[in-house]
């Protein structure tokens, strides 16, 4: 099946998954209703052979608003903002880890979301297998994750960020015994995985077990980069819920070139440039959840309009993307998505913001912006300093060659300046 006939015939399946509004209190599949909700609600997807139905928007907790930029502390009062009003459009699905936030995000759950009723939201958190070094460490760190969180269960929970080699360890630890232990008291109620791998390995990993569902990166980017139709088709196939995360590849498909951005607009100019790589990843009937770490009050406005009476993209509008990404391949911007998992590196080089910093100017054309900002970087924290020692290589989930692209870009800032178009704004301040 091609990729134009794969999505038409997962239009056709949209239109007949069953969509329903919020309504009910928690029942016995778990259904939750915000006391907060008002007015009109964001569409729900109900998950598979239940009356348990989630917001087809849900609330990632990775990049959540901070008190300064370069730091990871949470603002917790404009958080407790954003959630309320999240809750109050039925947005009641909040996804966290462990590692989110420096460890903060898990505490924000006790410090924010416990100020709401617990049937009100669900909350999905994630065992890390990377830190791991021995059996004992997976009941120590479960414990530790419902008292940062201060619950007693978990809606969803996910072995977090699984590979070829996390993998092996989750056998080794029996990660998956302990926890399916967990959810048969009631302390989990969905059990499922995020991945980040080649499609080969999702195979072994989704048919080791019956699995309640799967979190993996999908956009109109990855969709073949990535390879992210295979994975989706995978999961699909072994009747798999998906959940979606990096639907705007890190925030890159909100910020394209003139060129893309140009394209999307004439063809709906009300509508945002994000709210097109939103629609892709929701449009496909087996996902039952798009994550969004929205940091500010526009990004979460936005996004319920999008995802209130949500509507499938047409034949018209999908080669309206592929027009735009044809255009913002152009750019060669880095495909990082600041995960920061590469970091802390060992000599102190800032991979995330340098690339971010980097992949701004691509996409503007802005160099003197760029040099503005990056200069301000110490000298430690530069492209320059990376000694290619390839620690971060094996943290990349993008594979990306780290060292190389740092490599690339010290060069090129060693290289006299051309004239360039000082086209595009960004928000220094946020970046600086």
């Amino acid at each position: 099946m091609d990729r134009r006939d794969f999505l038409k015939s997962a239009l056709v399946l949209a239109a007949l998954a069953p969509l329903t509004r919020l309504a009910g209190k928690a029942g016995a599949d778990g259904d939750k209703s915000s006391d907060f909700a008002r007015g009109k609600q964001v569409t729900r997807r109900r998950f598979k052979g239940t009356q348990l139905t989630l917001p087809l928007l849900g609330y990632g907790m990775m990049r959540l608003p901070r008190i300064k930029a370069q730091r990871p502390e949470i603002d917790l009062a404009e958080t407790e903002r954003l959630f309320r009003a999240a809750l109050e459009a039925g947005v009641n699905y909040f996804d966290t880890a462990y590692f989110y936030h420096n460890g903060l995000s898990e505490k924000c759950v006790a410090e924010v979301l416990g100020k709401f009723p617990r049937d009100s939201y669900y909350l999905a958190d994630k065992m890390p297998v990377r830190a791991l070094r021995k059996a004992e460490d997976v009941e120590r760190i479960w414990n530790e994750q419902l008292k940062k969180c201060n619950v007693e269960y978990f809606d969803f929970y996910l072995l977090h960020n699984l590979n070829r080699e996390r993998w092996e360890d989750v056998k080794r630890f029996k990660v998956y015994e302990f926890l399916k232990e967990r959810q048969k008291e009631g302390r989990i109620r969905k059990l499922g995985f995020s991945f980040h791998d080649e499609p080969e390995v999702l195979k072994t990993i989704a048919s080791a077990h019956p699995w309640d569902f799967a979190q993996i990166q999908l956009n109109y980017l990855d969709w073949t980069l990535y390879r992210s139709k295979e994975q989706y088709e995978i999961l699909t196939e072994r009747g798999i819920p998906v959940v979606i995360m990096e639907p705007l590849r890190g925030g890159a498909l909100a910020a394209l070139n003139d060129e893309a951005t140009r394209i999307l607009k004439a063809a709906a100019p009300d509508s945002s440039v994000a709210s097109w790589a939103f629609r892709y990843a929701a449009s496909l009937p087996n996902v039952i959840c798009v994550l969004s770490g929205m940091t500010r009050m526009e990004h979460l406005q936005d996004n319920i309009r999008t995802f209130t009476d949500f509507k499938p993209l047409d034949d018209k509008e999908r080669a309206t993307i592929e027009a735009a990404l044809a255009a913002y391949r152009k750019t060669g911007a880095i495909p990082c998505t600041a995960c920061r998992y590469c970091t802390p590196c060992p000599v102190g080089v800032d991979i995330p913001r340098i690339f971010g910093l980097y992949n701004h100017y691509k996409v503007t054309g802005n160099y003197m912006q760029f040099r503005m900002i990056y200069d301000k970087l110490t000298e430690d924290e530069r492209a320059s300093a990376c000694i290619g020692c390839g620690s971060c290589l094996k943290k990349c989930p993008q594979k990306i060659d780290i060292p190389a692209e740092l490599k690339k870009i010290d060069a090129e800032l060693k290289r006299p300046p051309r004239r360039r178009a000082m086209v595009g704004t960004w928000d220094a301040e946020e970046l600086a």
